[in-house]
This record gives structure tokens, sequence and C-alpha cells, in this order.
């Protein structure tokens, strides 16, 4: 499985920003990868539906992993089908290290039009998501079927019954002469945590929750990839009607927090 390395670059590209918009008790991580993604999809001859997917199964896991504070802390995701034309595809992130995997049965990949469905890919298949914490040895796993019309919204659907945390995702995929580029964006509904009073994350429906949603959903693919538009353009694009976002201190203005 080929991995490489993420670091900020001056276009923008290879980084991931997170922020908190407090007034709505949320949080959230956008990411942009180029020349890493590049990296990983030349270890393969992959045809065009697989370069798609494991980009998609890259930002995906670029998110996840970056929601990680512990030193060596491990993330995971594996979508697997006893019956699919996509056998396994694996992906992990380790201290800014990003490796990914797709095993897949060409000659049915050819009998089907140029970009299937994930189901087309799969048919039948799961989708875990594995958290190891460096500091504690704790692994905590979700397993939830392979639904939905792409691996961001199998996502949702892990953090919804796994974590019962409110989540939506966001990903964008570009082909070009220049390279692949992919960008994606995770947001959130923190929990609520004060004793007498309802955990906020067990109420899908939440106000606060929905108007975030509507916000966040007006992403478009071409801002996700788009790397004269950096992240923190992205994001205020979107909540800049809110009354204050944080970004992460440890992200420099411009720069961005480095994988």
């Amino acid at each position: 499985m080929s991995a490489s390395s993420l670091s900020s670059d001056e276009a923008g590209f290879d980084r991931v920003l997170g922020f908190t918009i407090p007034d709505r008790n949320a949080r959230g991580r956008i990411v942009r990868l180029g020349p890493v993604l590049e990296d990983v999809l030349a270890s393969h001859a992959y045809p065009v539906a697989i370069r798609q997917l494991l980009s998609e199964a890259l930002t995906l896991t670029a998110l996840l992993g970056s929601l990680l504070k512990d030193d060596g802390s491990q993330l995971t995701m594996q979508a697997q089908s006893e019956d699919g034309i996509v056998e396994l595809l694996v992906c992990d992130y380790r201290s800014g290290e990003l490796r990914g995997y797709v095993r897949h049965d060409a000659e049915r990949l050819a009998a089907l039009e140029a970009m299937p469905s994930l189901s087309a890919l799969f048919g039948k298949g799961y989708l875990a998501v594995t958290f190891d914490i460096g500091e504690s040895g704790q692994r905590y796993q979700g397993i939830v079927p392979l639904e939905g019309d792409s691996l961001g919204e199998a996502c949702e659907a892990y953090f919804a019954q796994s974590e019962q945390v409110p989540t939506l995702i966001r990903i964008g995929v570009r082909f070009g002469r220049g390279g692949t580029v992919a960008g994606g964006m995770l947001v959130q509904h923190l929990a609520d945590g004060e004793e007498g009073r309802e955990r906020l994350h067990v109420r899908m429906d939440h106000p606060e929750w929905e108007h975030v949603a509507v916000m966040a959903g007006s992403v478009r693919d071409d801002e996700l990839v788009d790397a004269d538009l950096s992240l923190e353009d992205v994001i205020w694009r979107l909540f800049h009607e809110e009354g204050e976002i944080r970004v992460e201190p440890s992200a420099r203005a411009g720069e961005g927090l480095p994988l």
C-alpha cells in the first residue's frame, strides 16, 4: 500500500484547516490534496473510476485522521465486499502520512459505464472506521453498511450510528493536465456535556445544526478543488454571517494546519 506525507505548500495543496463556530456549537475540517494524492495514485495503473474512488477515500481519511490529537494515533478506513467489483479499499492516516490501496476486478469494471455508482462497484459491502489512540492504546471501531451514493454519505452514517454525532461531508475531485486534485469538508455538531441538559448530539434536528448543515451543504465542488481559493476563503464564503469563526490555534493565517 503506497504512502505519502503531507505538508503545506504555496499552492494551497496538501493541507487541512480546522475551525469552530462557537455560536452554533459546530466544528469542522477542510482539506485540499494535490501532490500527495498524485503520489499515492501513481503507484498503480488504476482506471479512472478507481482513481475517483481512491481520491474520495484519501480525502475522507485526511479529514477523519486530522481529528486525532495524540502523537502516534492512527485512523484506518476500510470498505470491503464479498461479491463486488471492488473487493477491498483501505486507507490510513498516521502522523501526517496518508496511504491507500484498492483491489478490484478489472474485467468486470471494464464492462460498466465510465463512472459507476458506489453500489455498482461494491454490491453489498460494509465500511469500517477504526481509531487507534496513540497514548492510551485504546481502539475504537464502528462498522456500517456501505450504503448511499458516495463514501462521504457512508461516513455520515457511521458518525450518526456509531458516534451519534450529526455530520455533514462534502468531497470534490478534479482530473486535469496538472494532475488530480481533491478537496473535502467535514462539519459536525458538538455535544453539550453540561449536567442536567440534553446532549445536543442526540438531536439530529437541532435548529443550530440544521442552520450549519444548510450553509455547509452549499459548498460547491469547484470551490473545494480550486487552489487559487484558499481554504480560509472557502470557510469565509460559507459562514461569514456568523458572529465568530475560530481557526485552529496551530493554523497560521494563510498557511493552514499541515496534516
